[in-house]
C-alpha cells in the first residue's frame, strides 16, 4: 500500500484527507440523516482531488517525457501514466464504500411500504 500512495505522488494526500471525511460523514449520515448533503460535498471534493491528482501526474509525465530520448519515450510514459492513475483509483475506492455505508443509511431511514389489505 506504501508504494501505491508513493507513486501516486503529491495528489494522495488531499484525495485521502476529503476521503476521510466523506467516509466519516457518510458514517454520521446513520445516526443523522438531515446531515447526508456533506456526504455529497465530500464525494464531489474528493472525486475532483483525484481527477486533480491525476491530471497534475499527467502533465507532469508529459513534461518529463518530452526531454527524454525517443527510445526511452514509451516505457517512461506509460509508466507515468499508470503512476497518475493511483489518484483517480483512491478518489473511485474511497467514493464505493461511502456509497455502501450511504446505502445502508438510506436503508436505515426508509419508511416501509403500507400494506395492502
Amino acid at each position: 500500500m506504501g508504494t501505491f500512495i508513493e507513486e501516486g505522488g503529491a495528489g494522495m494526500i488531499p484525495t485521502m484527507l476529503f476521503g476521510f471525511a466523506l467516509v466519516a460523514s457518510a458514517v454520521m449520515s446513520i445516526s443523522q440523516p438531515e446531515r447526508r448533503w456533506l456526504t455529497f460535498v465530500f464525494g464531489a471534493l474528493t472525486f475532483s482531488s483525484g481527477l486533480l491528482g491525476t491530471a497534475m501526474g499527467l502533465i507532469n509525465t508529459m513534461r518529463y517525457v518530452a526531454k527524454t530520448t525517443a527510445a526511452e519515450q514509451l516505457p517512461i510514459g506509460a509508466t507515468g501514466i499508470a503512476e497518475s492513475l493511483n489518484n483517480l483509483v483512491l478518489s473511485n475506492v474511497i467514493i464505493v464504500i461511502a456509497c455502501l455505508i450511504s446505502a445502508v443509511a438510506a436503508f436505515k431511514h426508509s419508511k416501509p411500504a403500507p400494506r395492502a389489505a
